[in-house]
């Protein structure tokens, strides 16, 4: 009795139960319209995004413990998805998340950080599956992969007033590609910016840099302020970007403690 019960409270439209604004339509097109919008790494947001979904226990006693249990697996399911996503990022041009992981102190932090993802949506259905679309800051990823205390500070210029508030840096034409821990160097090699950069206040909070694919838009992004300082790349060394002689020594003579905060977009196209 319990469970012909259960299935008629099952056909009753949710919106009976009062949870009619959680419910989503379950067509195939639109179900997948919402997972390919929700999940990948998101460059200019500075966020991994990924789907977990959950199906319902049909052995559970109510409808409501078997909502429970599909969230519980959804949640599961949406960590893993993150997982999977997060291996494939390039950390540098020739390293990945997942060859880092490789290292079990490493995989250990990566997958710590990853379960401290952040619920962005919810969708409901009416056989008590549940759907969540989940992220997780890319800075938290790349604060995982290594200790602060494992690359050499990058000294700022402290001095003299802010005359910029971020840096835009131009890499058009030059086939860059997104990376978690880009750096920028001078023509010796010396390197200007990188994850060594920014604070420890910042390093789980603020990813190295946002990409942008417009450089016009990179101009007003919230992330480098009202007066950004816009410096051209002129090579590509794997993963380094080397700047033009010009931007170089203007990057050494100005204040660029905006540079702790990873106040950086790089627009490669």
């Amino acid at each position: 009795m319990r469970h012909s019960l259960w299935g008629l409270l099952l056909a009753v439209p949710l919106t009976a139960l009062g949870q009619g604004k959680d419910v989503k339509p379950a067509t195939p097109a639109a179900t997948e319209a919402v997972r390919s919008a929700t999940r990948g790494v998101n460059w200019e947001g500075q966020v991994l995004r990924a789907t977990g979904s959950g199906a319902p226990d049909l052995k559970a006693a109510n409808p409501a413990q078997a909502r429970l249990g599909a969230e519980r697996a959804a949640k599961l399911d949406a960590f893993r998805n993150l997982i999977e996503q997060a291996r494939g990022i390039q950390v540098s041009a020739t390293r990945t998340v997942g060859d880092e992981m490789g290292r079990d102190e490493v995989r250990g932090r990566v997958e710590g950080a990853i379960k401290g993802y952040k619920v962005v949506a919810k969708r409901y259905f009416s056989d008590s599956g549940v759907e969540l679309d989940v992220e997780v800051p890319l800075a938290a990823i790349t604060s995982a992969l290594t200790a602060p205390a494992s690359e050499p500070a990058i000294v700022l210029n402290a001095d003299g007033a802010r005359r910029y508030t971020g840096l835009v840096v131009d890499a058009r034409g030059l086939n860059a590609k997104p990376v978690l821990a880009p750096r920028l160097v001078d023509a010796a090699g010396k390197a200007l910016y990188g994850p060594a950069a920014l604070s420890q206040e910042v390093r789980s909070t603020t990813a190295v840099a946002s990409w942008m694919d417009s450089l016009d838009a990179a101009k007003k992004a919230a992330l480098v302020g009202d007066k950004p300082l816009v410096v051209k790349a002129q090579q590509l060394q794997g993963s380094d970007l080397v700047l033009a002689a010009e931007g170089a020594r203007t990057l050494s003579e100005v204040n660029t403690r905006f540079l702790a905060e990873g106040r950086v977009v790089i627009v490669t196209q």
